[in-house]
């Protein structure tokens, strides 16, 4: 069975880091399943198979933790004591605000008028600042260790995430 006290990263085996082999994450998912998924010990007493089914739990919550980028930036400033995502503080700069209103408005434009082009080049546009602070994120956690910095980009990639998630359903609408 795992050892329940190590982190998500210690359970398998990979570095305590933004950026890191996805590949090296999904084998050693993989590997981890195979050895504790409930099935094995469909044969076994109570105990064992209750232990099974809470590792395989754990396995599955620590690779979605680790596979999605702003759960996975949540889950390095968590482990330095720092809550990302925080009610009590969930402002965010008012440009970023402001173009990402603007953005909103112009997908609704664009299904109002079922231009799938603009919703897909608005997607597009989305994604590709997701994966610039998704670099940002990287140099913040894993060089500088600067953890406050982290803190509101991670707030702001979950913003845009569901910004993208949004547009992505509008899409969806004008298709069916």
């Amino acid at each position: 069975m795992i050892d329940f006290s190590r982190n998500h990263f210690e359970l398998f085996g990979l570095p305590e880091r933004f950026r890191f082999d996805s590949e090296l994450l999904d084998r050693a998912y993989h590997a981890l399943q195979s050895e504790v998924h409930p099935d094995r010990f469909a044969a076994e007493g109570d105990t064992a198979r209750r232990v099974a089914l809470q590792s395989s739990a754990r396995v599955n919550e620590a690779y979605r933790a680790l596979k999605d980028p702003v759960d996975r930036a949540q889950y390095l400033l968590s482990l330095r004591g720092i809550d990302a995502l925080a009610e009590t503080d969930s402002a965010l700069p008012f440009d970023f605000l402001e173009q990402q209103l603007e953005r909103r408005e112009a997908a609704d434009h664009a299904l109002d008028t079922g231009d799938a082009g603009a919703l897909e080049a608005l997607l597009t546009g989305v994604r590709a600042d997701c994966g610039a602070l998704e670099r940002r994120l990287a140099a913040l956690l894993d060089a500088d260790g600067a953890w406050a910095a982290a803190r509101m980009r991670v707030r702001e990639l979950k913003f845009l995430g569901k910004l993208a998630a949004d547009i992505d359903a509008m899409l969806g609408e004008l298709e069916a």
